[in-house]
């Protein structure tokens, strides 16, 4: 008896129809935000290299806060700890909720992206420490073009990619998730120095009263929105500042306070209620203070660098530090995102989805290159603020990011005008199959 082969599963799948409204209105939002992030770059590198930079380098490394607690910090400092743990809050509600409730929650749609973000991680760090093998001054900056800037490059994607497919913009936004959290995960495991074990044991006490408030009165924090700042808050805070005080980096707080948020409502007579769990309503409610304020902050504050004329610039970009972040950036994402995407499919029953081409793939890898915030932030945990090192790796953080920009947008946007025509061309087959008959034959 014959038997035929079981059809295999598209490898990027179109996503349901919710997940698709969602993530174009994720994408129409971080449009300004990106906006915002890139001018607040661009303001710091020109007042940087301004003849009063030595004023934006004493704001940047002014210093506030209680020192008894450990938290007399620099105001970059602040910014790299305290508002990125928002941005990286608004990171794990976004996971969260795609594990639960969204189309991630399926083994078959997560694999995909899932796999590309591993190898989106692995290469580029592969290709740094191969550069610089045998300096164990920069070697450490092996994780800082592992990350890929989430505003930044889904920015680029609304901005050029309006009739590009769903499923494209869907796996660009899990992969930038994931590869973040996998970035999150780094920090806290490769570049924590010493661990308060007092504070890490204590940081469990706000967090935990966090967790259960938040999942026993999640309709009662759903319906006050100020019952989370003055409630929430709090705890959040006090979650954070331990953390700190740990050792541990802060920003990993803002992804453990995510996941303790619940992401469907308590169930009535057996069945989830269809209103937005509070996963989704604190997504409504802070992204625009992560997108418009702390994310444009952080850039401003890390940005800045004196780059010194064009020799002070050939110097940088010849340093083993810059070759090894832009070519692994650059070159390292779109190879690894591609190279595990293309063993995903080979080993897996899992296919490209009809419609898409390899080519639209090679264009968000492209995009993913984009490596901003969380490089930046990686970049000043593996050489110190102000160190030349650092220095170095801000401006090829920066050149990689603009590269990879161009790069995706010259090939996503060709793309783009490609499905421009196929959707005109179908809209017009669609009038015309709208027509009477004798009105076409009058024709």
């Amino acid at each position: 008896m014959n038997t035929q082969e079981l059809p295999r599963r598209p490898l990027l799948g179109r996503g349901s129809y919710v997940e698709a409204l969602r993530i174009g209105e994720i994408l129409r939002k971080e449009t300004i935000g990106g906006i915002l992030l890139v001018i607040a770059a661009v303001v710091a590198l020109i007042w940087a290299n301004s003849p009063v930079s030595e004023s934006y380098f004493a704001l940047r490394d002014f210093k506030i806060g209680y020192e008894p607690w450990h938290l007399e910090l620099s105001l970059g400092a602040w910014a790299a700890d305290g508002l990125l743990a928002v941005f990286f809050f608004l990171v794990g509600l976004e996971l969260k909720r795609e594990m639960v409730a969204g189309d991630l929650r399926q083994i078959s749609k997560a694999i995909v992206p899932v796999a590309a973000a591993v190898g989106g991680v692995v290469v580029p760090a592969l290709i740094y420490a191969a550069i610089n093998w045998g300096n164990p001054e920069t070697i450490s900056g092996w994780a800082i073009p592992t990350a890929t800037d989430i505003a930044f490059a889904v920015a680029v994607l609304a901005v050029i990619g309006s009739h590009l497919p769903t499923p494209l913009r869907i796996f660009l936004l899990t992969l930038a998730v994931v590869d973040d959290l996998m970035a999150i995960t780094i920090i806290a495991l490769f570049y924590t120095s010493e661990i308060n074990t007092t504070a890490l044991l204590l940081t469990l006490i706000p967090l935990g009263l966090y967790a259960f408030l938040a999942q026993k009165y999640r309709r009662f924090f759903g319906l006050n929105p100020s019952a989370a700042w003055f409630i929430l808050l709090p705890l959040g805070f006090a979650a954070w500042a331990l953390l700190h005080a740990s050792g541990i980096h802060a920003t990993v707080a803002g992804v453990a306070l995510a996941f303790t948020i619940p992401v469907l409502h308590s169930k009535k007579h057996g069945k989830h209620s269809e209103v937005p769990g509070l996963a989704e309503t604190f997504e409504h409610r802070f992204r625009p203070i992560s997108a418009g304020f702390a994310v444009p902050v952080f850039a401003f504050f890390s940005a800045g660098v004196f780059v010194g004329g064009i020799e002070g610039l050939r110097s940088a970009l010849t340093d083993p530090v810059a070759i090894g972040i832009i070519v692994a950036l650059v070159l390292g994402k779109p190879i690894g995102i591609l190279a595990a995407t293309f063993l995903t499919s080979k080993f897996t029953k899992a296919t490209l989805d009809p419609e898409l081409k390899w080519v639209d793939l090679l264009g968000v890898s492209l995009l993913a290159g984009i490596g901003f915030t969380v490089s930046l932030l990686v970049g000043e945990l593996s050489f110190g603020l102000g160190s030349p090192a650092n220095d170095h790796a801000k401006v090829a953080i920066l050149t990689a990011s603009i590269l990879a920009a161009v790069l995706a947008s010259i090939l996503l946007g060709s793309r783009n005008r490609k499905y421009r025509k196929i959707h005109a061309q179908e809209s017009i087959d669609d009038d015309h199959d709208g027509i009477p008959d004798i009105y076409q034959q009058k024709q």
